[in-house]
C-alpha cells in the first residue's frame, strides 16, 4: 500500500499530536429549531375537512411505559390522530418489508403521509420480540429519504445500545457532523462498535493516539479493515503521512465514516452523485452557495427540508451567474420580491418564470405551501390567474381555493365532490374513487383483523402504482384512503395526480 511508517515512529508522533491538543473535529451547524417533516396527514377518525392550513407540529417526546423498542416514536396517537393498535396485528417482518419496499420519492402526500407514520408512537407489531425489526425499518427509511434528523431523534428516543441501533446512530451522528456524541457513547462501550475503523476514529477524537494506533495497527495485521480504511485512518492520525503516500482514489458509495474521513484529511467528497442522507453535509454555512442550493433542492423534494429552510437559502444572496439552477434563484428571487410588495403586475409577470423553476427543481409543493395563501389575496389575470389557482389547489388551503373559484373538476376534487364523470381517464379514476368505489377485498380482510397499518402502506403502494398508469390502483388507493378516515390524505394525493407532471 505504498510506504507505511513503523508502528512506534507513528505512536510517537500521534502522541505528539495528543500533547497539541488538537481539537475535535468541527460540528456542522444543523437546523435544529424546525422539525424538517411537514406533517399534513389528517386524524384518523372523523376528520373535518382541511380549510386553514396546516402547520407543522412541533416533535414531542413521552414516556412509553413497558413497550419494546418497536412501539418508540416521536408523535403520540393524540398528534397523529392514529390508533396506538396501528402496527400490533401485523407480523414486525411483513411491516418491515412493505416499508423499505415504498417509493414515495414522486408524491408529496405519500411522503407527508410515510413521515407521520414512520414516527408515530404505536404498540409494538405481534412476535415484535428484541430484533427490533420495525424500528429498524423505520430508521432506515427515514436515513434513505435524508431525514436524518428525525432518524437520529428516534434513535436516541430508543436508546442505541444495541449493535444495529448503535450502528445506525453512529452513522447518522457522523452525517449530522454530532460524531463526538456516538464517540463518548462507544469508547466505554467498545463492543457496540460497527467495526474497527470506528473504534480508531472514536479514540482519536477522544485524545488517545496511542491507542488509536495500536488498535489500527492489530486491524491490518487481522485483515479487518479495507485499503481504503487503512488509508484514511492513517492520514486522519498522522497528516504528514498524505506527503509519503499515493493519491486516494475517489469511493464510489462512501460510508458515512469515510466521507467524514475524507473531508477531516482535506479531501471532502462532492455530494451531488451520493444518496440523500449525504446532501446535508453541503447545507452548512461553510459550503458554497451553490452546493448549499442544489442540497435544499433535493431534501425539499422528498420533504426532508422544510420549505421556509428552502426559500432561505433560495434568497440568501444575490446570484452572480445566470443557466440551470442560478435561473431557478432569479426566478424565485423576483417573485418573492413581487409577492412581498403586493405589486399585482409585478406578480403576475414573475409568476410562471417562478412556477417553471419550482417544477423543475420538484418542489412545487413547498412552493405553493409558502405562496399559496398569499396568491388567495391577489387578483390576476390570464395564465398568472390560471397558475395562481393551482398553486392554491396544491397548498393546504385547497378547500378554501376552491369555493372562492369556478365549479370544475379540481374544484370537485377539494371539496371531496368530484363529478361522477371526467374528461380524461386518470380523472375518471379519480372521480370513481370520491363515488362509490370500495376497498379492496384483500384490505377488507385485514381491516378486519385489525391490520390498519399494513393496509395502509399497502394502500401506499397502490398509490405510487396509480402514479405510474396503473388507474385501478388509483382509484383503489385514493378510495381506502378515504374509508380509513384519510381524507385529507387522499384530497391532496388526487389534487397531486392531476396537476403535478411526475412522469420519468
Amino acid at each position: 500500500m505504498g510506504i507505511r511508517r513503523p508502528l512506534l515512529a507513528l505512536v510517537a508522533a500521534l502522541c505528539a499530536q495528543g500533547a497539541q491538543a488538537q481539537a475535535p473535529l468541527s460540528a456542522i451547524d444543523w437546523l435544529k429549531q424546525t422539525p424538517t417533516v411537514a406533517l399534513d396527514v389528517a386524524p384518523f377518525v372523523d376528520e373535518p375537512p382541511v380549510d386553514q392550513g396546516v402547520t407543522t407540529p412541533e416533535v414531542t417526546v413521552s414516556p412509553l411505559e413497558n413497550a419494546g423498542r418497536d412501539a418508540v416514536g416521536l408523535l403520540p396517537s393524540s398528534m397523529t390522530g392514529l390508533p396506538s393498535a396501528l402496527w400490533q396485528e401485523s407480523p414486525a417482518s411483513v411491516l418491515a418489508d412493505r416499508i423499505g419496499g415504498l417509493r414515495v420519492e414522486g408524491s408529496p402526500a405519500m411522503q407527508a403521509l410515510l413521515y407521520t407514520l414512520l414516527l408515530a408512537e404505536a404498540n409494538p407489531p405481534q412476535n415484535a420480540g428484541q430484533a427490533d425489526a420495525l424500528l429498524l425499518a423505520r430508521v432506515d427509511k427515514l436515513v434513505s429519504l435524508g431525514a436524518i434528523e428525525q432518524a437520529n431523534a428516534l434513535l436516541e428516543r430508543a436508546g442505541p445500545n444495541t449493535e444495529t441501533l448503535f450502528q445506525r446512530w453512529f452513522d447518522v451522528t457522523l452525517l449530522l457532523g454530532q460524531e463526538q456524541k456516538a464517540c463518548e457513547a462507544l469508547n466505554p462501550a467498545p463492543h457496540l462498535s460497527p467495526s474497527y475503523a470506528a473504534r480508531v476514529f472514536c479514540l482519536a477524537r477522544a485524545g488517545d493516539w496511542t491507542a488509536a494506533a495500536l488498535t489500527l495497527e492489530t486491524a491490518n495485521l487481522l485483515g479487518l479493515l479495507t485499503l481504503e480504511e487503512d488509508a484514511l485512518l492513517l492520514r486522519f492520525l498522522d497528516p504528514e503521512i498524505s506527503e509519503e503516500e499515493p493519491i486516494l482514489v475517489t469511493p464510489n458509495e462512501p460510508t458515512p465514516l469515510t466521507f467524514r474521513l475524507y473531508e477531516a484529511i482535506g479531501e471532502p467528497l462532492p455530494t451531488t452523485s451520493l444518496p440523500k442522507p449525504f446532501a446535508h453535509a453541503d447545507l452548512r454555512p461553510t459550503s458554497g452557495w451553490k452546493a448549499q442550493l442544489e442540497a435544499a433542492e433535493r431534501l425539499a423534494s422528498v420533504g426532508a427540508l422544510p420549505e421556509n429552510r428552502l426559500l432561505g437559502i433560495y434568497t440568501e444572496r444575490q446570484p452572480a451567474a445566470s443557466g440551470m439552477i442560478w435561473d431557478r434563484v432569479h426566478a424565485i428571487q423576483d417573485f418573492d420580491v413581487a409577492i412581498q410588495a403586493g405589486n399585482a403586475d409585478d406578480i403576475g409577470d414573475s409568476l410562471s418564470a417562478a412556477w417553471s423553476a419550482a417544477k423543475q427543481a420538484r418542489v412545487e409543493v413547498p412552493f405553493a405551501r409558502i405562496y399559496g395563501p398569499l396568491l388567495a389575496d391577489v387578483s390576476l389575470k390570464g395564465v398568472a390567474n390560471v397558475l395562481s389557482r393551482e398553486i392554491q389547489l396544491l397548498s393546504p388551503a385547497y378547500e378554501a381555493a376552491a369555493q372562492s373559484s369556478s365549479r370544475d373538476f379540481l374544484a370537485g376534487v377539494a371539496t371531496g365532490q368530484p363529478p361522477r364523470r371526467g374528461q380524461t381517464a386518470q380523472e375518471q379514476a379519480v372521480a370513481n374513487a370520491f363515488n362509490g368505489a370500495g376497498v379492496p377485498q384483500s384490505f377488507s380482510h385485514k381491516l378486519a383483523r385489525g391490520q390498519l397499518g399494513e393496509v395502509i402502506l399497502s394502500a401506499m403502494e397502490l398509490y405510487e402504482q396509480g402514479l405510474a398508469g396503473d388507474l385501478r390502483a388509483l382509484t383503489d388507493a385514493l378510495a381506502t384512503f378515504r374509508a380509513l378516515g384519510l381524507e385529507d390524505t387522499a384530497r391532496q394525493a388526487a389534487l397531486q395526480v392531476l396537476l403535478l407532471d411526475r412522469r420519468t
